[in-house]
């Protein structure tokens, strides 16, 4: 009997030492402090050998010469990502920590995962969970108290930039980062069919403690984009309601009377949930509010993805069928588009917990200030404008064809499934092409890039000679949306947009004045129709007929001396 005894106490004992050793460290803090870096990874490396439902994988290095991690929740315990879709199971991908300052979901998923392995929240087995603890690795490296001057709290965080000092929700396009190809290397291997990017808000002051930015559903499109506006994010919604959280659409302003209402924000592919919408996958941003305590932000979290478990397991059968009835139409689609401008004419009404705003006078400068007023919260309903239709479209071709030698563009279309075939020879193709008239290079760097803007082009159709190597891309897949919007010159976040064919602005040949002018003057004789077209312009435009060099230029321009590949857009259309 009192050997019973001992060793009732002795599992007792073990049992609570084995539970505190699964505190986080924002537990141990009261919701004060948030895990470091490394903190985070053993803590995970600690679940994975605890629960044999959890595993840890080791992605690609990043920039700050550490691996992106990612961890897996099945309650069936098998790993094989590439059967989740076959045994029909909805998959979930979280990331955390693109914007380290942010540290919300960091902290939050450590719980959640403990939780799930522990059995005090159970997993539907018709959902399986991939969690990126830390994706800006050296921003979280980077800790301090004061980058985040809008925020309350935690006592210590990472930095926004990340070991390139770039803004990583900017670059899921452009991909200049390691942690880009290392992020979209998982995403591509896990296909997800629910994205979460967690982040923290920072602009107005308001009630909620958590806002959702939801991919655009007229953008997502199809049968998915419909699923997701009228079916899922509404249950979402309702669901964290009854965790006593009342969400409300990301506030996209700051200083606002909410008189017209606001818009949605516009998730172009370079963010992380525009990114996802171009392979169908339903994409969330929750924001916390900055200004709440840090223990109700990092709880609010816990609940949203615990919501989207929930939910994504109720409507397991509607998530997979209307994606890839999407996925389906993408490949059969004729006219994507490139552009989109919020639809003024329709709307949604929602409700808003706001603060009244004032004006009294600045301790600082002396002069009046704006400030929210606490002591006069209201709630309204006010418009939400959700629904956005394309402004710039463009018919998708048969097939591309990119020169071999444009690695940057080819690798990240390798890195995100694009199929792609090389020529076995040197062939000769009838194909449409664009030539640049006009465009304006962004005057200040813009995450390393001084973009192009203000495109105009003009459509050519010519026989080219390609060369063995060189890439066809034909269209029909299911990775069409991200061929078509990164290699459409016009598309917001295109290949072209992002300076990756910048070497067309430059001649590489010229010609010396003396000697054009004997080839010049021949070449007008045997080119009458030139000749015309050169006195027709004198005629119209005394500048152009009083310099010789414009002359020489125009001449020069007109024959095929001049360069075909300068301000030709390096990506061909076969049609």
């Amino acid at each position: 009997m009192q050997k019973n005894f001992f060793l009732f106490i002795f599992l007792l004992v073990a049992q609570i030492s084995f539970s505190q050793n699964l505190v986080t460290v924002f537990e141990k803090s009261n919701g004060n402090q948030s895990a470091t870096y490394f903190e985070c990874i053993d803590y995970y490396k600690q679940l994975a050998a605890t629960f044999p439902a959890i595993k840890i994988l080791t992605g690609d290095t990043t920039d700050a010469g550490y691996p992106l991690h990612v961890v897996l929740f099945a309650a069936d315990k098998n790993f094989n990502i590439n059967e989740w879709h076959k045994q029909r199971k909805v998959a979930v991908l979280v990331n955390n920590g693109i914007h380290p300052g942010e540290p919300d979901g960091i902290d939050a998923s450590m719980m959640l995962l403990r939780d799930l392995g522990q059995g005090k929240i159970k997993m539907p087995d018709n959902v399986v969970l991939a969690v990126i603890p830390v994706y800006n690795i050296g921003g979280s490296l980077n800790r301090g108290s004061f980058s985040r001057v809008n925020q309350n709290g935690p006592e210590r965080y990472g930095f926004r930039g990340n070991a390139q000092n770039l803004d990583l929700n900017r670059d899921f396009i452009k991909a200049d980062s390691k942690n880009a190809f290392a992020f979209e290397k998982i995403f591509q291997q896990l296909n997800p069919d629910i994205f979460i990017d967690n982040h923290v808000s920072d602009g107005a002051d308001y009630q909620h403690t958590i806002t959702l930015l939801t991919t655009l559903h007229n953008k997502l499109g199809g049968e998915i984009g419909s699923f997701l506006h009228d079916v899922f994010e509404p249950a979402l919604y309702k669901g964290m309601q009854e965790k006593n959280w009342d969400m409300c659409p990301y506030v996209n302003f700051e200083e606002s009377s909410l008189k017209n209402g606001w818009e949605a924000y516009y998730d172009a592919p370079r963010y992380s949930t525009g990114y996802a919408a171009l392979f169908e996958t339903i994409a969330f941003m929750p924001e916390t509010h900055m200004l709440k305590p840090y223990a109700d932000r990092v709880k609010s979290t816990y609940s949203f993805m615990q919501t989207v478990i929930e939910q994504a397991s109720k409507f397991s059968d509607d998530i997979l069928a209307k994606r890839k009835a999407s996925l389906d139409a993408v490949k059969r689609q004729k006219e994507f588009a490139l552009s989109w401008k919020v639809d003024s004419s329709k709307y949604d009404n929602i409700t808003f917990k706001g603060y009244d705003t004032s004006m009294n006078i600045s301790d600082v400068t002396g002069l009046p200030r704006y400030y929210y007023n606490h002591s006069k919260p209201f709630e309204k309903e006010i418009k939400f404008y959700d629904y956005f239709i394309p402004s710039v479209s463009a018919q998708k071709p048969k097939a591309y064809i990119i020169p071999q030698g444009l690695h940057d563009a080819i690798n990240r279309l390798k890195l995100n499934n694009v199929t792609m075939h090389q020529l076995q020879k040197d062939t000769v193709i009838n194909v449409e092409y664009y030539k640049v008239d006009d465009y304006k290079a962004m005057p200040k760097a813009y995450e390393k890039h001084h973009r192009n803007n203000r495109i105009k082009l003009s459509t050519y159709t010519d026989t080219i000679h390609f060369l063995k190597g060189d890439y066809i891309i034909y269209t029909g897949q299911n990775a069409d949306r991200y061929i078509v919007e990164t290699l459409e010159p016009l598309g917001d976040d295109s290949f072209f947009s992002w300076n990756f064919f910048d070497a067309i602005f430059q001649r590489k040949e010229y010609y010396s004045n003396y000697r054009w002018e004997d080839v010049a003057a021949a070449y007008l004789k045997q080119h009458p129709e030139v000749r015309s077209q050169l006195e027709d312009k004198k005629k119209t435009d005394a500048a152009f007929a009083a310099s010789a060099q414009q002359q020489l230029y125009f001449v020069y321009t007109h024959s095929p001396y001049s360069e075909p590949g300068y301000m030709r857009i390096p990506v061909f259309r076969i049609n």
